[in-house]
């Protein structure tokens, strides 16, 4: 059984630093392709970012980029997400997610088979 588990989220000011870790089992881990997104109420799941199986190339969303960092370490089956500067509107669930490596960036949520339950971040102003 393959299980995401997100975790890392909490309440933060603005201009605060967090790190979500996501741990995933029942998978070959290295031969995924990770994304985290993200969901505020109201509002669509949107790509966050992205990271080829061995970590080589990493993809980000416009809105992010430059702030949030993406890593993973294959011999502990964990995708991170490193997030600086962080802004009120970045605050909503965050899920990380897992789809078999395509050879191409995935950044639709429709593209990914396995998510994880997501976890919280806050931010205030």
């Amino acid at each position: 059984q393959i299980q995401l588990v997100e975790s890392g989220g909490g309440l933060v000011q603005a201009g605060d630093s967090l790190r979500l870790s996501c741990a995933a089992s029942g998978l070959s881990f290295s031969r995924y392709y990770m994304g985290w997104f993200r969901q505020a109420p109201g509002k669509e799941r949107e790509f966050v970012g992205g990271i080829t199986r061995y970590g080589a190339s990493t993809y980000y969303a416009d809105s992010v980029e430059g702030r949030f960092t993406i890593s993973r370490d294959n011999a502990k089956n964990t995708v991170y997400l490193r997030m600086n500067s962080l802004k009120p509107e970045d605050a909503a669930v965050y899920y990380c997610a897992a789809n078999p490596e395509l050879g191409y960036t995935l950044r639709v949520a429709g593209d990914f088979m396995y998510w994880g339950q997501g976890t919280q971040v806050t931010v205030s102003s």
